[in-house]
């Protein structure tokens, strides 16, 4: 679709990046006027990779005679286009089924979400948590509402880069993956009710506070203690969040690097922190590679969420069988060696033959996993 909108022009978008460098255009014919393009697109660097793919498309219609240099200019220019960066942090699950009886028993008609060919869902409401976030680099050369006054932290780039850090790093995103492997192996639905597992409670604490914050990032506005307590106390329980551990597991292969990986990465730089101490990180890693046999604790066969490394990995794990301890033979070597998949290369990192040993102890039967969590948490 891309390509089709760059070889017919702005007239013609149907992407939506093409779509916004056509109304840019629109707004430039119509007198240069300034605008912030703010994304809220739940990852890092947003506006940074929304400028991009903004800019690539644009200066492919200048190539093509569609759009003038000027017009290139005045994207260039950030007094009058700029691409603030955001952090956003609301947990926001797929559509839940108990959500949408309950409106449709209160007499509110027609709550069926749609899904799409991607498995996407679209509903007419939204089943979230209270806490929510909103950070945005205060760039707007055209002027902006008083958004402070609703609650939205306005600041630098650099804030905004910390806060994201913070959050994905240590404070939130780390304990909602080992949630969600573990929730899985040990046949949980719902997040909120793992929050009622002394080991699974105890593994995300260990991870946030005992071996997070010792190199988390501070990013000044909000503190990363108040924020983990948060988290760990009043938005994960949540009993009316129907977010599972399925839905979190999905993509966990591109996930690590930056949800342990940073964290491992800073033990590694400092000289008064040694990587290979870590214990509740490398549970959580060896947890993830026993959800890869695809066999729950009772070695039941258990689904598995989607991921685009899944088969390869599985692969390299052939030959392992859940329940039998004896099928282990080095097979995880080249996985942990992967710098793609942990930042790190694990050996040198000074982890590797703990998350092998973990990982044995996990195939020992069932209830391994559960036994192995135990041994390490209490």
């Amino acid at each position: 679709m891309v390509v089709s909108d760059i070889e017919n022009g702005p007239e013609s978008a149907k992407h939506a990046m093409s779509i916004v460098a056509a109304l840019l255009f629109e707004r430039f014919k119509a007198g240069r006027y300034p605008l912030a393009v703010v994304s809220m697109d739940n990852c890092s660097h947003n506006g940074e990779k929304l400028q991009a793919s903004v800019m690539t498309i644009a200066k492919a219609w200048a190539e093509k005679g569609f759009v003038t240099k000027e017009f290139i200019k005045y994207l260039e220019d950030e007094s009058s286009i700029s691409f603030p960066w955001s952090m956003i942090d609301k947990i926001t699950p797929r559509p839940a089924k108990a959500v949408e009886e309950k409106l449709e028993a209160a007499g509110v008609e027609e709550m069926a979400p749609v899904i799409t060919s991607r498995n996407t869902y679209i509903a007419p409401f939204v089943n979230a948590e209270g806490p929510q976030y909103l950070v945005i680099e205060d760039k707007f050369p055209a002027g902006r509402p008083a958004l402070e006054k609703a609650g939205v932290y306005l600041t630098d780039r650099d804030t905004v880069n910390r806060v994201e850090r913070m959050k994905v790093t240590t404070c939130l995103n780390p304990l909602h993956t080992a949630l969600a492997v573990y929730g899985c192996l040990l046949g949980y639905n719902l997040i909120a009710d793992e929050m009622n597992d002394k080991e699974l409670t105890g593994l995300i604490r260990h991870i946030g506070y005992d071996e997070g914050m010792k190199v988390v990032t501070d990013p000044g506005i909000l503190s990363p203690k108040a924020f983990i307590d948060e988290v760990i106390e009043k938005r994960l329980p949540n009993p009316f969040m129907p977010d599972t551990p399925q839905r979190i597991a999905t993509d966990t292969s591109q996930k690590i690097v930056v949800r342990f990986g940073e964290t491992m990465k800073s033990y590694m730089a400092s000289s008064e922190l040694d990587c290979s101490s870590l214990v509740y990180i490398p549970l959580a890693i060896a947890g993830w590679l026993r959800y890869l046999l695809g066999k729950d604790d009772k070695l039941e066969k258990m689904e598995l969420s989607s991921d685009p490394m899944l088969a390869k990995l599985q692969e390299k794990l052939s030959g392992v069988e859940a329940g039998k301890p004896e099928t282990y033979t080095g097979q995880l070597k080249e996985i942990l060696t992967n710098k793609a998949i942990f930042g790190v290369d694990m050996y040198e990192a000074g982890l590797a033959d703990k998350v092998e040993g973990m990982f044995v102890e996990m195939l020992a039967g069932k209830d391994a996993v559960r036994n192995t969590l135990k041994k390490y948490v209490d």
